[in-house]
Order: C-alpha cells, then structure tokens, then sequence
C-alpha cells in the first residue's frame, strides 16, 4: 500500500486508529500503531479520568493527560508513523483541548461531534494538521467554505465516518437501523467536492474512510473508491496494547450480533452500544446522576438519562455491566485479542492482496 501523506507529514501506512474515549485510545494504542507506521490518535474526551485530583480538577487533569499521553505515545512509536488527537467540538472544553494538543506536538488533530467550524483558529501558530470528521458532502462543502471564506485556508485531510461506526454518528437513529444506505456513493461525493479548495490552495486534501472497516479487503475497497486511507476503531479495542481493560476487550471477543444496540448519547448524537445491564436501564428509566464532570457543553444533569462520564470510566476500568462499551457494526466478528504488529500486518496483507 502507498503511504499517507499529511501535509508535509508523512505515515508509511494509511491506516489511521479511531479516537476512543473515556480511556480507550491513549497512549499505548496510539503510540504502538504508529510504530507500526501508521496514525494513532488518542481520545482526549476525560483522557485524565485516572489523574490524581480528577475528582475535583477535572479539566486541570485532562489537560495535563494530553501533553502526557502525547509525549508517552511519541516515545513508543520511536519517530514511526503519526501521533494525533481526537477532539469532540461538544466538550465544554474543546477549544482548550485543542490549543493542549497543539502545544504538546500533535502531529494531527481530528475533531468531530458537532462542526468544528472555528479550528484553524485554534491551531493557528502550530504545525498540527487538522481535519473535520464529516458523515456527508453537505457537512464537508460546509466547512470547508468556512474555513475557506473565514481563515483563508482549508482542511488538511478529511475524516468521513460512515453508518456503521461506533461512537458519536452524524445520522439519524432510522438511518442507523438501515441496511439499505448506499454510503459508497456519498464518499465519492465527498471526494469531488474537495478537489475545488485543492486547486485554490495548491495541495492534496487526503480522504480517510471509516465506519465498518474490519479487513484488508475493506480497506482495498476505500482506497478504489478514491480515498487515500481507512481508519478503524473496533478492530483496535482487541489489542494487547489497547489502553481499555482486559474485560473491555474480553466484552468485544465475546460480542454477537444480537448484542448492538442503537443508544442516544448525552452529546445529543445516536450511536452503538453493546446491550449489558446498563443499556437495558437506561431503555427502561433513567440513570440517577449524583455528579456532574462538566464535560458537555450542552448537558443539563436533570433532563439527560445518564452521564456518559460515569457509564465509560465505569466500562473503561472494567465494569462493562454497569458502563457504557461503544461499539462498531462488526464487532461480533472480532475473536480474539492480538498485539497491534500482527493486527496491521493482517490489514496490510489482505489489502495489498486485494488491490492486485
């Protein structure tokens, strides 16, 4: 497979790890897949969860994780590949968030959950590249227009997350029980409306696909369409090096199909879930919160059904009863946990055995 190129940064693979939060994705699962050579991206959404003094500073410790994971997952990736970070615009923090990574040295910053309409501000003075995680041509010609007309530059790359993703999903609840979504066809749209701001500012604007991809084949399949990568996030989860809990990873082995559920976030956007005690609660009344962690800028403690914070710390640390364990559309096929080395050495092989 050809390299990823960002800019004038350069990944030999262009596989890109999905940003997980709480605790997920961080500096072992980001810094392990870019030794490998590709793009680790480490979750900054509570990434300080297990900081001393969270309990009280929650945003003093969550800046201080940034800079920490950022630096831990540059040593393990020894120069190799990228190291990034995914931003969620709903957090009450996001700006913040943002202007920590770029100070920490994030090779890229990825941000999604509402439209990050005003990032080239924010990294202004930096050398991280950006990009905006779009689900349709309608959301990316948006952005791009404004960062256009209002910054006078465009994006660096372009992350679009299809259907079948896990987290925080740009589609209506009907369109995720879907089976009929034609979304190859939006991607090639996506990709034709980013080739006008290419010519204006006289660069290549890279695509990375996801949402779904579990093989070398579906990553083949992007990279046909016109995309120039594919980022993958369930698939990750089951690593050796994956940052979550050994029972977190135990509960994606051991996943079925019948076990996806469609969930509503506090963040105000559906996405998947694997159905545990937790998930039937919340189906069936709401989830007391006794403490509020400021994270969402929109989150009213006495309407939301539960707190996201609480139900992914509760997962992240081992409790997958009782917390929230998002999820791909193809869980249920993972079967076993492997280090990272043999998970992108699979992903190579059956892509480049594809694109033949």
């Amino acid at each position: 497979m050809r390299e990823l190129r960002i800019g004038d940064k350069i990944a030999k693979l262009p596989i890109v790890q999905g940003g997980m939060g709480v605790g997920v994705s961080r500096s072992k699962l980001a810094g392990a897949v870019a030794k490998e050579g590709g793009v680790g991206i480490i979750s900054s959404a509570q990434i300080g969860y297990d900081e001393e003094g969270f309990e009280g500073d929650q945003e003093g410790c969550n800046i201080k994780a940034i800079g920490k994971h950022l630096r831990r997952a540059k040593q393990i990736a020894g120069g190799a590949g990228l190291v990034g970070v995914n931003v969620m615009v709903a957090l009450r923090h996001y700006k913040e968030h943002v202007k920590a990574a770029v100070a920490a040295g994030a090779d890229v910053i990825v941000c999604g959950a509402g439209l990050p309409l005003d990032l080239p501000e924010l990294v202004r003075g930096g050398l991280s590249k950006i990009a905006p995680i779009v689900s349709s041509k309608r959301a990316a010609e948006l952005i791009l227009r404004i960062w256009d007309k209002k910054y006078k530059r465009t994006a660096d790359f372009l992350v679009v997350e299809g259907p079948k993703a896990g987290g925080h999903l740009g589609f209506k609840e009907e369109e995720l029980r879907s089976p009929n979504i034609d979304f190859d066809r939006e991607i090639r749209e996506i990709i034709l409306c980013k080739k006008s701001f290419e010519e204006k500012y006289h660069c290549e604007i890279p695509v990375i696909v996801g949402g779904g991809i579990f093989s070398g084949s579906d990553i083949a399949h992007v990279i046909e369409l016109g995309a120039d990568g594919a980022q993958l996030a369930s698939r990750f989860v089951a690593t050796e090096e994956c940052d979550a809990s050994k029972a977190y990873k135990e509960a994606y082995v051991n996943a079925r199909k019948e076990d996806i559920r469609i969930v509503k976030s506090p963040v105000g956007m559906p996405g998947r879930a694997l159905r545990n005690g937790f998930i039937e609660r919340i189906e069936g009344e709401r989830e007391p919160i006794r403490k509020c962690y400021g994270c969402l800028e929109k989150c009213n403690p006495k309407e939301v059904l539960y707190c996201i914070t609480k139900a992914l710390t509760e997962a992240v640390r081992g409790n997958v009863e009782d917390g929230l364990v998002f999820c791909g559309a193809n869980v249920d096929r993972i079967k076993k946990i492997v280090p990272v080395h043999e998970l992108m050495c699979e992903l190579v092989e059956g892509a480049e055995l594809a694109l033949q």
